[in-house]
């Protein structure tokens, strides 16, 4: 079934490294225009301090974790929804693998990607990603505020990982429509001006690959 024929609201999802601040756009997003919010489950996960703690030890429970659960929210969004003309969501499916892929051996990563691989398939697509990047030293920042008790030793040479798979990934992405926008120098938090241009960029964007200009630069 395509997105045509599917009798579905306008599905854009939010994407970028941690503490980019993918989950506040969402709500701030969908408040603005009366959404329907899809929010990754994290700290549901019994799995996440452990790996914090020890990544090699705990990589291959707490990235399962994740992508079944992450499944089972994706398949809601095939029902009809008649009540929101939008959708907005702070992850895609595909998000799990790239994180996989740091984290996981070699033989965890071939038996993860069998079950990945069949997942992938029956995943709705949605019609725009957009992309946050920020700074190194503002996605630390941001994470060192938020305040969450299995970040307090966060590792920066693990979000500098990150943040590169991230750039890779969406250097070659092709599979939807695509915004890119570098938050380090606006904030949507405290900004009602640089929300507002924000969003509308958002809106008005239908196909291909864009980078956000912010207001005023």
């Amino acid at each position: 079934m395509t997105s045509r024929e599917r009798p579905q609201p306008y599905y854009i999802a939010i994407e970028g490294p941690i503490g980019v601040g993918k989950t506040t756009l969402v709500h701030k997003l969908s408040h603005r225009f009366g959404a329907r919010m899809v929010l990754e489950i994290v700290e549901e996960n019994p799995f996440l301090g452990d790996f914090y703690a020890d990544p090699e030890k705990y990589a291959f429970q707490t990235q399962l974790f994740f992508l079944l659960s992450r499944y089972r929210q994706q398949q809601e969004l095939w029902q009809p929804d008649l009540f929101h003309r939008y959708i907005f969501s702070d992850y895609i499916f595909s998000k799990d693998r790239l994180f996989a892929s740091l984290t996981l051996t070699d033989n965890e990563m071939l038996l993860y990607d069998q079950v990945f691989q069949i997942l992938d398939m029956r995943v709705l697509k949605p019609d725009l990603v957009v992309y946050l990047q920020a700074r190194l030293d503002v996605l630390l920042d941001r994470i060192k505020r938020r305040g969450r008790p299995f970040e307090k030793n966060f590792d920066s040479s693990y979000l500098k990982r990150l943040c590169s798979a991230y750039n890779d990934y969406f250097f070659h992405y092709a599979d939807t429509s695509l915004l890119v926008v570098d938050t380090s120098d606006i904030d949507v938090v405290h900004s009602d001006d640089d929300m507002e241009d924000l969003g509308r960029s958002i809106m008005r964007h239908r196909g291909g690959v864009q980078f956000y200009k912010p207001l005023g630069r």
